[in-house]
């Protein structure tokens, strides 16, 4: 029988993602006397959860509208009109990649040390609300710029598989305007690659842990680190309850971009059928 180098990469991949899963499950659930769910049954309604979770989840939200109301307009405009200055853009959003977390929260740290010198000054009041313990906006800038090379190599490779001119040309003959076309005609055609940036920016958030730790925050992420010295069973199980966090939005949002899809071909196709009875 012969074997295709799909069916050896296919398996080992799925055991390089599943096993690791499966260990961490089998640890949350393992007893000295059996198997029990009191890990996800009991532990997960332990005070701090829900605050950290949902705290780390309006941060991720808004990283991934400020991240999208940043790259979306500024990549449309690089392919139209600026191509060469695509190059350059690639390498600024890749430069989260090269610089340690550890050194960009240090210069983070430092601008916010500039507060005490402003303490007379109307911008005292915005290091206030950038440092908000409730909802700190500092993260969101900081996860914003980690979340670039995630967006850009998605939107990238949406934007390089439509014909983007064309499109464009199209809806301004037909009177739309740039902002019109860029929210009706570009955004449906890049919805792929906007949902896999916004999934991946999601799954950076709430996976970051230095950032938030070093400038005193508690997100999600440093919760569960705080919690695995007394109660590592429940860590893991609140690892695994932000995994299915990020893959139940990744499922949503893909059926709700194949269902919109899907609505359009019908629509088409509808329409086509009237025209030609």
């Amino acid at each position: 029988m012969k074997i295709t180098s799909r069916g050896i990469v296919l398996p080992v991949a799925a055991l390089y993602f599943l096993v690791p899963i499966g260990a961490s499950i089998w640890f949350s659930v393992n007893e000295v006397d059996g198997v029990s769910f009191d890990a996800y049954t009991q532990g997960l309604g332990t005070e701090g959860l829900t605050a950290s979770l949902m705290l780390s989840v309006r941060l991720g939200l808004a990283t991934i509208a400020c991240g999208l109301l940043l790259m979306v307009p500024t990549l449309v405009a690089v392919s139209l009109y600026l191509p060469r200055l695509r190059r350059i853009v690639e390498i600024l959003c890749m430069m989260p990649l090269v610089v340690p977390p550890i050194a960009l929260v240090a210069g983070v740290t430092t601008v916010l040390s500039w507060e005490q010198d402003l303490a007379d000054t109307p911008l005292y009041m915005t290091f206030q609300v950038l440092r908000d313990e409730n909802f700190p906006l500092v993260l969101v800038l900081v996860y914003t710029v980690m979340s670039l090379p995630f967006l850009y190599r998605s939107l990238d490779a949406g934007l390089r598989a439509v014909d983007l001119r064309t499109l464009v040309e199209a809806a301004r003959s037909l009177g739309a305007s740039r902002l019109q076309t860029l929210r009706q005609v570009i955004v449906p055609n890049l919805r792929t690659a906007v949902t896999g940036g916004a999934v991946l920016s999601l799954a950076m958030v709430l996976g970051e842990y230095t950032v938030a730790s070093v400038l005193s925050y508690r997100p999600f992420s440093v919760w569960m680190v705080e919690i695995k010295d007394s109660e590592a069973q429940l860590s893991v199980a609140a690892a695994m309850l932000s995994l299915l966090i990020t893959w139940g939005l990744l499922l949503l949002l893909t059926t709700l971009a194949g269902g919109r899809s899907r609505r359009r071909t019908n629509s088409g196709r509808e329409n086509r059928k009237k025209t030609v009875s």
